[in-house]
């Protein structure tokens, strides 16, 4: 078949990435549930303006983190003292002291050159411990690689290796994959989705060739790609770098860093703000997890049970990596001791191990767990696909059986969502309403109370059930 040279035309412009992409490998993001990014702000989009003065603009957008570079003006009032790692102690205790005052964090440092030598090299890791930075972002050499990784060790703070554009040695995610490969895993990638667009990349396939290897997010959007006349930084979500399915895959790989505003548009750099709020606005819209509070906690990439206790026989392991949990042994109770919820929206997706895996979410759990007596006094929603009516999986267990079989075959990762606001009790699994309930007592269910904790079970040792991605979003109480 001849073809058509409007479609050979445009073919030929399409950037680099676009014509390789198989339909087979493009995965769905349609349906990511967004999770909430911390925001920080990457001081260079204040470049016009002194470090104290960014910090003063970044908490007035209501942003509490901050990424710092070396060589900015301190102050106004100092035009000779510049922010970098050669700061004096007694500097960088004003420098804090004045953060503190506002309430914003520096969390990161870069894009720093960090020297060819141990000792430069140390001088910035000894200034990072000292600022309370975690974060450092550079473009080492070849030969930095092995004192970079015996620093990271030491002073466990991590190195992102970032992509300026050509003829920056990194501009290409391969390459940075190539010489993170095999390195310890607080050395990784500081993703610059802008600067990949400036050289054609797509930013979602380099974000997916890094994959577990991402420690820091420059995140920007363009009006195009390469840099051609009139191609510049736009607000998020009006360009091409498509960021909502630049977050999905954030989502998908579990991205525990920060999403790092840099905005570099030259004739906005006095007045950034509109298209930074316009762009932090569209990130909300998009983030299905905005106004949920995450309650397995997360901190520097790793995952704790931090205000989390357990009751009874068994335990609940941890990968503290990926934020799974993986129940072992029973019956007993990992309940939320850090708060008491009234009316709440729940989401968590858990996996059975077996057919006949058997497990449960506790709902308003009344008081601390001091003896098996607490489950007649709380709802249980039932984890077990061999059970059948009130004991299947999506029941209120003994009281109330699914409108459906909404369960995914065993080992498969599902979907709960369980809203409880007043005596309502809602249930959806994976998308399917299986309980719309007014909750009464019932079955072994004696009494409820109108707020308690969250829990979760652990039944027996012979079938483990995995939790993750576990979701509180407070509601208004009903008048």
């Amino acid at each position: 078949m001849k073809r058509k040279p409007f479609l050979l035309l445009a073919l030929f412009f399409l950037p680099l990435g676009f014509a390789s992409r198989g339909g087979e490998n493009q995965p769905d993001y349609t349906g990511v549930r967004i999770k909430k990014f911390p925001l920080a702000m990457q001081a260079w989009t204040y470049r016009r303006f002194s470090f104290l003065e960014a910090v003063e603009k970044t908490k007035a957008l209501g942003i509490r983190y901050l990424q710092a570079y070396p060589g900015q003006l301190l102050s106004k009032e100092d035009k000779k003292t510049r922010f970098d790692h050669n700061l004096t102690d007694e500097q960088i205790r004003g420098i804090r002291q004045a953060l503190d005052q506002v309430g914003v964090e520096v969390v990161s440092y870069g894009v720093v050159d960090c020297g060819r030598d141990e000792a430069s090299m140390r001088r910035v890791f000894n200034f990072a411990r000292k600022m309370g930075i975690h974060i450092i972002v550079t473009e080492p050499q070849d030969g930095d690689f092995p004192v970079l990784e015996r620093l990271v060790q030491e002073y466990d703070i991590q190195v992102a290796i970032h992509n300026h554009p050509e003829p920056s040695r990194y501009a290409k995610p391969e390459t940075v994959l190539e010489k993170i490969r095999g390195l310890d895993w607080r050395i990784g990638a500081c993703a610059d989705t802008g600067h990949w667009m400036r050289g054609s990349r797509i930013p979602v396939e380099a974000l997916r060739l890094l994959s577990g290897r991402i420690i820091d997010v420059h995140l920007k959007d363009r009006s195009d790609f390469s840099t051609g006349q009139g191609i510049d930084d736009v607000p998020f979500g009006s360009g091409r770098a498509n960021i909502r399915d630049v977050l999905a895959e954030l989502t998908l790989q579990n991205y525990g860093g920060y999403l790092t505003i840099e905005y570099e548009n030259e004739a906005e750099a006095l007045t950034p703000e509109p298209a930074i709020r316009a762009g932090v606005n569209f990130l909300r819209r998009v983030t299905y997890y905005e106004d949920y509070e995450e309650i397995l906690s997360r901190s520097r990439g790793r995952y704790s049970k931090h205000g989390w206790n357990h009751y009874g026989p068994g335990h609940f392991e941890l990968d503290e990596k990926e934020g799974i949990l993986k129940s072992q042994g029973g019956m007993g109770l990992l309940w939320y001791s850090a708060k008491k919820y009234r009316d709440f929206i729940l989401e968590l997706e858990y996996r059975c191990a077996e057919l006949n895996t058997n497990s449960g979410v506790f709902l308003r759990v009344p008081s601390v767990p001091t003896s098996d007596d607490y489950v007649y006094y709380c709802f249980e929603v039932q984890i077990n696909d061999a059970g059948r009516g009130i004991h299947q999986t999506g029941a209120i267990y003994d009281a109330q059986p699914p409108l459906v079989n909404a369960a995914r075959p065993t080992g498969e990762w599902n979907h709960l969502k369980i809203t409880f606001q007043g005596k309502t009790l809602r249930v959806e699994l994976n998308g399917q309403l299986v309980v719309d309930w007014q909750a009464e007592p019932r079955g072994k269910v004696k009494d409820f109370a109108e707020e308690g904790y969250i829990g979760l079970q652990n039944h027996d040792s012979l079938s483990p059930v995995y939790f993750r991605n576990i979701f509180v979003k407070e509601l208004k109480p009903r008048e």
